[in-house]
C-alpha cells in the first residue's frame, strides 16, 4: 500500500493527472510523466547513500526530488502504479553489452502492466528505454518518440528488447519479487565490475531530447543530434548545473569513481 499522503504528491512530482480508469491512456500518460520528470541516475551510489527498492524509495524520489536506477525508479513507479488500481508485475532482465549479454542474474528490473486486456512492457530506467508502453504480445516495429523498438523472443519465455535493429536488453516473461533482487543490488554496491560504480551520471529526457551529466561533462541532444557539449570547470557549477537540468539540490558533489567518470556508462 501506498504510502500515506504520498501518492497525491508523486503525481504532482511528476506533473501527471489521476486516470480516471487503469487504462492504456492513462499508462501512457504515467510514464511519459515519468520520464520527463524523474532522472536515471546513480548519484547515491557516489555520496555514500543507502540505495533502497521497497517503498521508502517513494521519499527520495517523490519528496526529495531524486531520481535513480532501475531498482529505484521501476520499483517506485510500480507503487504509483498498483495503488491506482493497475495490475503490476516485476520482470527480471539482463543488458546487452557490446561483448554479450552482461551482467548477474536480475541485473535489470522492468515491468509488466495490463491495461486494456493486453500486457505492457514499462520501463522508465534504462537510459534508452521507450517513452510509451510496448505491446508484450507484438513482434512488429513499434514507433516510439524515442525510435523503432521491436521484440523478438529467444526461448523460454525471455525476449529481448531492441531499437533501431540493435538489441539493448532481454526480460523473462517470468514474475519474480522486488526482494530477489537484493542479492544483485549488493552486486552493484559492493563489485569492481559495477558499471553504477565505474560511471557517474545523471540522464533526464527532454520532449525533444536529451540531458546527459557524466562526471564534469554535460551534453544536450536534440532529435538524436548533438547539439551542445561541455565541461563543467568548477565545484559550484556542476552543483549549478544538477539543479538546472534535473531539480536536483546537492550539499556536495558525489565523489568521482576511481575508474573515471563515464567508464562502463550508457545512458543515451
Amino acid at each position: 500500500m501506498m504510502l500515506d499522503g504520498i501518492m497525491d504528491d508523486y503525481l504532482r512530482r511528476i506533473g501527471a493527472t489521476r486516470p480516471e480508469r487503469a487504462d492504456l491512456k492513462g499508462l501512457r500518460h504515467l510514464m511519459e510523466r515519468h520520464l520527463l520528470s524523474v532522472p536515471f541516475e546513480n548519484l547515491g551510489y557516489h555520496l555514500d547513500e543507502d540505495v533502497v527498492m521497497d517503498e521508502r524509495v517513494l521519499e527520495k524520489i517523490v519528496r526529495g526530488n531524486r531520481g535513480g536506477g532501475c531498482y529505484e525508479v521501476n520499483p517506485a513507479l510500480s507503487f504509483l502504479l498498483t495503488s491506482l488500481r493497475y495490475e503490476v508485475d516485476i520482470l527480471p532482465g539482463w543488458v546487452h553489452r557490446p561483448g554479450g549479454v552482461l551482467g548477474p542474474f536480475l541485473g535489470h528490473l522492468a515491468l509488466r502492466v495490463k491495461a486494456d486486456g493486453e500486457d505492457w512492457l514499462v520501463d522508465v530506467g534504462f537510459g534508452r528505454n521507450s517513452r510509451f508502453p510496448l505491446n508484450l504480445a507484438s513482434r512488429e516495429v513499434q514507433h516510439d518518440p524515442h525510435g523503432d523498438y521491436q521484440l523478438h523472443d529467444v526461448g523460454d519465455g525471455v525476449i529481448d528488447v531492441h531499437l533501431g535493429g540493435k538489441p539493448l536488453y532481454r526480460v523473462a516473461d517470468r514474475p519474480v519479487t522486488i526482494a530477489d533482487f537484493a542479492p544483485t543490488l549488493w552486486w552493484y554496491r559492493t563489485s569492481p565490475d559495477s558499471s553504477f560504480l565505474q560511471g557517474l551520471f545523471c540522464s533526464i529526457r527532454t520532449p525533444d531530447g536529451l540531458v546527459t551529466l557524466k562526471g564534469n561533462k554535460q551534453v544536450s541532444t536534440v532529435a538524436g543530434e548533438e547539439r551542445s557539449k561541455r565541461t563543467l570547470e568548477s565545484g559550484a557549477e556542476a552543483l549549478d548545473a544538477y539543479k538546472e537540468y534535473f531539480g536536483i539540490s546537492l550539499d556536495r558533489l558525489p565523489d568521482e569513481p576511481a575508474g573515471g567518470v563515464t567508464a562502463g556508462v550508457r545512458t543515451e
